[in-house]
């Protein structure tokens, strides 16, 4: 488990000179609306669609952070479902871990189509010292499936802690795992982007007219064996900056694999994303000089404008010269 100061050492193994300290907690105040470490993980690996999500603590553990962000599935809604070991007095008492081995095994034999399993710590389980990562051992040669224990119970931080955390867990026990069947000349990672409300769909259609393959996306609408192939992407490409630096900065030291921080919120915004995202896939695949996907972008940044100011025409002729408020969050504003 990690140490309530982990993200306050001086140096951090992905920390580079000079360059903003991504890793440091939260000042006081800073998302405190934002829950717990706890709560950080399960916003990063909850929208993984086909994995069974076991929290292991009280109910309300569960309860509370069920579905809370509305992230959306194009296909399995396993992970709508909440799954608890409902810790009572007596588990306290006595330990919870041989009623969280029984769960997992319950689990694994009721829903054969999941995965894996991400095991949750809390922080009453924490706290009376039942140690989920050697349950998890246990259970892993038990069951037909990988059991992950997720040990970011609430009380080590805040939300951000848990976020970055989560994406140890991935880059520890999923990243890595197995080989693509399919590798196209141009694929790339999301990382950061959870598909609320459907917002990974609007992206989409744009990568698919360019040829670019989203290899794996962190985590909206994610298959678990997508998220096993990311380290044979060409690019990440941050789109929350404020989750997972440091899963691309670990991706970038072991696989040599470089990373952008973008937006895809308006045309000027998308319209620069794709031009940088363009550039580095060129220079990984042939060299600037060849520039052949920046070509393609070009011809549809100005076919997309075209189109998109056109439809805005008549909002623009009631709305012009008026003031307005977006609020979104982390990177989107």
């Amino acid at each position: 488990m990690a140490k309530p100061d982990y993200y306050d050492v001086t140096e951090c193994e992905t920390h580079d000179k000079g360059a903003p300290k991504f890793c440091k907690k939260s000042e006081p105040g800073e998302g405190a609306e934002r829950s717990c470490a706890y709560d950080g993980a399960r916003v990063v690996l909850m929208p993984v669609t086909d994995v069974i999500h076991l929290v292991h603590g009280p109910i309300a553990c569960a309860g509370n952070s069920w579905d809370n962000r509305g992230a959306r599935s194009s296909g399995s809604q396993l992970f709508r479902r909440g799954f608890t070991t409902e810790i009572l007095e007596n588990d306290v008492v006595f330990g919870g871990e041989k009623k969280l081995y029984k769960a997992i095994q319950e689990l694994a034999e009721r829903y054969p189509e999941a995965k894996a399993i991400f095991v949750y710590a809390t922080c009453v389980t924490a706290m009376t010292g039942d140690d989920i990562e050697a349950v998890c051992t246990a259970a892993s040669s038990k069951v037909s499936m990988p059991v992950i224990p997720v040990n970011t119970p609430g009380f080590i931080g805040d939300k951000n802690i848990g976020n970055r955390l989560a994406g140890e867990v991935l880059f520890n026990h999923v990243i890595g795992t197995a080989e693509p069947p399919v590798l196209c000349e141009y694929p790339i990672n999301l990382i950061g982007e959870y598909n609320i409300a459907g917002d990974l769909w609007g992206m989409l259609p744009l990568f698919d007219r360019l040829g670019i393959q989203i290899l794996s996306c962190f985590s909206g609408d994610a298959r678990y064996e997508d998220l096993r192939y990311a380290h044979r992407a060409k690019l990440n490409v941050i789109i929350c900056s404020k989750s997972l630096t440091n899963l691309a900065k670990k991706m970038q030291k072991m696989y040599g694999m470089p990373y952008l921080e973008e937006s895809f919120y308006g045309m000027t915004d998308t319209a620069k994303a794709l031009r940088d995202i363009a550039r580095e896939l060129d220079n990984a695949v042939g060299g600037l000089e060849k520039r052949i996907m920046q070509e393609r972008v070009e011809q549809l940044i100005a076919a997309e404008e075209d189109a998109c100011r056109a439809k805005l025409a008549p909002y623009r002729a009631r709305l012009e010269g008026k003031r307005s408020v977006l609020f979104t969050g982390g990177i989107k504003t």
